[in-house]
């Protein structure tokens, strides 16, 4: 305390310190004072305050303790006189146990007594419930077998609370009850029947229908109130819980399973289309039943069965299980297709699943499939190896079916433009389309599978038909009197490539959503080109043979003494293009522009092999104007058939040539040369001597002089027209000599 007062002092000597710092503090000395002591009396007052709180919470919790002392003391009181009564009371106990059991001998004669008129009228009862039953009334018959049930399960149950290891007693009750059990068994063959044939009742007699379900909703009240009682007592009569609702599940499931097995009524030997037609008649009958459950049955079932869901869910995994049955045999392609478009679409569309007379109930877009992927996915693969086998041999077939028509002594057929054409393009195409056709009812994605197969299928089979073109050819070359329409279907083949063209096309347009192109499209294209170019080369082979005689007339003496070879060379190749006017464009424009050059060439070819030499200006004049003659020959010949294109760029190198020959000055030969060369710059050198050889009048000097001119100033190649002169080949003196002993020898 001593040293609290010190501190005390201490602490206020600085405060008052503190505050006289300063003289002019001196004057309020007395105000510092008041101001102090209001502190301290208020100070002082906070103090009593919490004290005086202090004390009074103190005493309440002394006054409750108190308290508490005496409600234990006469808590301790009571329990010493309840322990002095309870010893007191043991003997008395055990005093009363013959009152106990005469209790629970008088509950069981109670429950005897109340059950007796039942007891001994338990033959007749049974009999009459029998009669019941036969007779179909099966809510009085159900209400006969509850009161012999409860009969014997209230005296089981009193028999089990006297003596629950009583076997003998038990069995005694058992065995007087023994027909109930059978009457149970025989009221639910009857429900059985009844809910088997659902369909059919709830058209005839709905109240049958209704009954059998008010018998089974009792039934399952009463499992329910057997089963809280065994879980109470742990006695539960015999025969319980006899579960009717399950087991009217499991009746309903094998009803719905044999009304889906019985769709099959033929198999694939007595009928191709037997998988089509049990699709069909399981997509009625599931569609005509569950239209049924939905308007009537729904009416007679209890509301919280949900009766139409348990229908729907009992059809669907019928369905689905019937599917997979089938997905398991060795179904063929067709087949495979068939399955799995019901399957697929079908079963959702509004033929079935989403027929308006099943909304709303029934929603399409909470449907499970039937089948698991996986199966889809090898039903698929099954197909695709089965259709690449099939289409394999079908277009083998094809080819084989057209060849033969290529050695048909008539025409082929013309299409509704006159043009030339064999059934093959529309053979395979219609192939293609209805295997589409049918890809498409699986799945968008598969169509494109079938699509891209198509194409690649395709691609081999054009192989093949290139490949037998080509020997349709050859073995028409070992005679040429076969077969007698050769020309005719050949211009047919080639047409027949346009056709391929816009078919395949057609297809991709039809039945791909897909603007990119395939791996397959371009060597489709290039084949299909390479055919037809071939087919077009071939024709003019055939053309350029029959004129081989008189191509080797041209620039020779009997030529330039009036031969009429060229006029021979025109009326061939316009009566052979009256033929080709039946190939499609673009091919007989490229045949005309390619008979075109190689008419020309070929006459270029007879100038430069030097079969002739001018031996005077007189023979130069007449043969230069007979070439000019001839250029305009082949001008107009072509310009006929080529519409009016411009023939007068390779006709024009005849004419060219025509003036070199013509020129009757030789030291303007240069100048003559040079505009030749300038017109065509991919002539070349041996083109030049040949020319000037067979003009007869130039100098060896003279040659070499305008050789090394030109070539000193050629023009560069231009690019305007194709060249004329880089085919053209200047034979050698042993060449001639190969080419003259032939001629000999004839």
């Amino acid at each position: 305390m001593e040293e609290t007062n010190r501190e005390a002092v201490a602490t206020a000597v600085q405060r008052v310190a503190g505050m006289l710092q300063r003289s002019d503090q001196l004057d309020k000395v007395e105000q510092y004072r008041r101001r102090e002591a209001r502190k301290k009396g208020s100070v002082e007052a906070r103090l009593k305050a919490a004290i005086q709180s202090q004390l009074d919470g103190v005493r309440t919790g002394l006054t409750q303790l108190h308290n508490a002392l005496c409600d234990v003391k006469d808590i301790q009181n009571s329990l010493a006189d309840v322990s002095k009564d309870w010893r007191q009371s043991i003997n008395t106990i055990e005093n009363l146990k013959d009152v106990k059991d005469a209790v629970v001998q008088h509950s069981q004669l109670a429950s005897a007594v109340e059950n007796l008129k039942n007891i001994f009228s338990v033959p007749e009862i049974v009999k009459e419930t029998h009669e019941l039953i036969e007779r179909g009334e099966l809510l009085q018959a159900h209400r006969r077998l509850m009161d012999l049930e409860c009969s014997r399960d209230d005296l089981m149950y009193e028999q089990y609370r006297m003596d629950s290891r009583n076997a003998h007693d038990m069995n005694l009750i058992r065995a007087y009850f023994d027909h109930v059990q059978g009457l149970s068994d025989e009221l639910a063959k009857q429900l059985w029947l009844v809910i088997q044939r659902t369909l059919v009742t709830v058209r005839r007699d709905p109240t049958l229908l209704v009954s059998a379900m008010r018998v089974i909703e009792r039934e399952e009240k009463i499992d329910r109130r057997m089963l809280d009682r065994k879980r109470q007592t742990g006695f539960i009569p015999p025969g319980r819980p006899k579960a009717w609702k399950n087991r009217m599940n499991e009746v309903l499931e094998g009803t719905v399973s044999a009304r889906i097995e019985s769709t099959q009524s033929e198999t694939r030997d007595s009928d191709k289309m037997w998988l089509v037609r049990l699709l069909e008649l399981t997509r009625k009958y599931v569609l005509d039943d569950l239209v049924v459950v939905k308007n009537l049955v729904v009416q007679c079932f209890p509301p919280h069965y949900n009766t139409f869901q348990l229908f729907f869910d009992l059809y669907r995994c019928a369905l689905s299980a019937r599917v997979q049955e089938l997905a398991t045999e060795k179904l063929e392609a067709n087949e495979i297709v068939s399955l799995l478009t019901w399957v697929l679409n079908t079963y959702q569309s509004v033929e079935m699943m989403g027929h308006p007379d099943l909304q709303p109930e029934c929603d399409i877009k909470q449907l499970e499939p039937l089948l698991p992927q996986e199966v889809v996915d090898r039903l698929l693969s099954e197909y695709m190896k089965t259709f690449t086998s099939n289409i394999t041999g079908w277009l083998r077939k094809a080819l084989e079916t057209d060849k033969k028509d290529w050695q048909r002594d008539t025409e082929p057929e013309a299409d509704q433009d006159g043009y030339y054409q064999t059934t093959l393009p529309a053979i395979v195409f219609q192939m293609f389309e209805q295997n589409l056709q049918v890809a498409a009812q699986i799945s968008e994605e598969f169509k494109e599978e079938v699509l891209k197969l198509c194409l690649k299928q395709m691609t081999s089979f054009l192989v093949r038909y290139r490949d037998e073109v080509v020997a349709y050819k050859e073995e028409h070359l070992k005679d040429r009197q076969l077969p007698q329409f050769y020309v005719q279907y050949m211009i047919a083949i080639i047409n027949n490539c346009q056709t391929f063209k816009e078919s395949i096309n057609s297809l991709k347009r039809k039945y791909s959503h897909s603007t990119d192109p395939t791996p397959n499209d371009a060597a489709i294209e290039k084949t299909l080109s390479e055919v037809a170019k071939e087919g077009c080369q071939f024709l003019l082979d055939e053309v350029f043979l029959d004129l081989e005689n008189h191509l080797n007339d041209l620039l020779t003496r009997k030529w330039l003494t009036g031969c009429h070879a060229v006029d021979t060379i025109c009326v061939t190749v316009e009566d052979y293009f009256n033929d080709f006017a039946k190939i499609k464009k673009p091919y007989n424009q490229e045949m005309t522009a390619e008979a075109h050059r190689r008419v020309v060439v070929e006459y270029l070819k007879a100038v430069v092999q030097k079969r002739i030499t001018f031996k005077n200006a007189e023979e130069r004049k007449d043969g230069a104007e007979r070439m000019i003659k001839e250029a305009e020959q082949f001008s107009f010949l072509f310009k006929k058939l080529s519409a009016g294109e411009d023939t007068d760029w390779l006709c024009g190198s005849i004419t060219a040539i025509a003036e070199v020959f013509k020129l009757t000055d030789p030291s303007l030969l240069f100048l003559e040369v040079s505009t030749l060369v300038s017109k065509y710059p991919d002539i070349r050198e041996e083109h030049i001597v040949a020319l000037l050889a067979v003009r007869g009048d130039a100098s060896r000097d003279m040659r070499q002089t305008i050789v090394e001119t030109l070539n000193q100033s050629k023009p560069s190649i231009s690019t305007r027209s194709s060249p004329v002169f880089r085919d053209i080949t200047v034979p050698t003196i042993a060449t001639m000599t190969a080419m003259a002993v032939p001629k000999l020898l004839k």
